[in-house]
């Protein structure tokens, strides 16, 4: 019983003082970082911070210099034949067959998979219809978008139905309806109980997916935790936006002035104005210019999302690590 209780609570994900470098270059430094069974977890950081390392080494493609990293239980070095069996990894750069049809380029990789020909043909179709191609099965694959191309890589490595699924930026490059196409098939990869590792730099999106997440800079995680614990509440400087009835330029030059505002710009009569974090919250902005003789028609935050908090900590890291040596994707 005891034994059983342990199974079920263990991370799907466990990365323990992982280090990757490349020659002089540090890739990963003693990162630490677990993944629950049915999490979709974003993966956020600057191109450099250490992403793709990460995913390549949980996908048994890179080696780490040190350090521990399991999936599923299963040590990436001792056990790399079992864990490809049972995840799915699409890099952020993907080769495709732009003379095959739909339908035979999944055909192909169930076969490496060694699935029987009964099961490749019910898989195909499966996947295809869950990734909104089943209408393109017999389409060349060069006659297909980019946006469907990216849904198509998607259903290439659902085809052998993994537990576990690393995407490194599946949505980049896409208009936003096929990015918002790719959302709605990883909910609901979700709600069939997948659980998802994916790194990806539209932020505002995975504040929308996810419901944990993961901020990586050089090397090493500065946030790891539920998206709903976001930590909005530290010393941030205060964010928002404001519209006053008429003189918008004389509103900016009236914010500017004051010692409390850190950053202020106005265009087309929004008003964008950042507080200094010891500058009071939004209201002080108002105060500014009510007293200045300003009638305001709008005045909201915009700070403390997923972005805000993203630029915050990282450029906290930053400047912590200066003369640190350089870290690579």
């Amino acid at each position: 019983m005891n034994s059983h209780k342990i199974m079920t609570t263990q991370p799907v994900i466990e990365i323990i003082n992982l280090t990757k470098s490349y020659r002089t270059q540090v890739a990963l430094r003693s990162l630490n970082m677990t993944v629950q069974k049915g999490d979709l977890y974003g993966f956020v950081g600057a191109n450099g911070a250490g992403k793709t390392t990460t995913l390549k080494i949980l996908a048994t493609l890179l080696r780490p210099n040190s350090g521990t990293a399991r999936v599923l239980g299963l040590d990436v070095i001792k056990d790399a034949q079992e864990i490809r069996r049972r995840i799915g990894y699409m890099p952020d750069f993907f080769g495709v067959y732009q003379d095959m049809e739909t339908w035979e380029y999944l055909d192909f990789f169930g076969a490496a998979y060694r699935m029987s020909t009964a099961e490749r043909d019910r898989r195909v179709g499966d996947v295809l219809e869950l990734v909104g191609l089943i209408q393109k099965k017999d389409n060349l694959i060069g006659e297909l978008s980019r946006g469907m191309q990216q849904r198509l890589g998607l259903a290439r490595v659902l085809m052998h139905n993994p537990e576990v699924l690393l995407l490194d930026e599946p949505a980049s490059g896409l208009d936003p309806r096929a990015r918002m196409e790719i959302i709605a098939i990883l909910q609901e990869l979700q709600k069939m109980g997948k659980t998802i590792l994916i790194s990806s730099h539209i932020l505002p999106e995975l504040q929308q997916l996810c419901n944990k997440v993961g901020i990586i800079e050089h090397g090493t995680l500065v946030y790891s935790g539920p998206m709903t614990g976001l930590p909005t509440h530290d010393k941030a400087c205060l964010r928002g936006e404001i519209i006053v009835k008429d003189r918008p330029s004389e509103a900016l030059d009236a914010l500017k002035a004051d010692p409390r505002v850190e950053e202020v710009s106005e265009a087309e009569g929004l008003i964008r104005v950042t507080l200094k974090p010891e500058g009071g919250d939004l209201s002080t902005a108002a105060e500014i210019l009510i007293q200045k003789g300003f009638q305001l028609r709008m005045l909201r935050e915009t700070g403390g999302g997923l972005e805000d908090v993203f630029m915050r900590l990282t450029s906290a890291e930053m400047e912590a690590g200066k003369g640190q040596p350089p870290v690579i994707r």
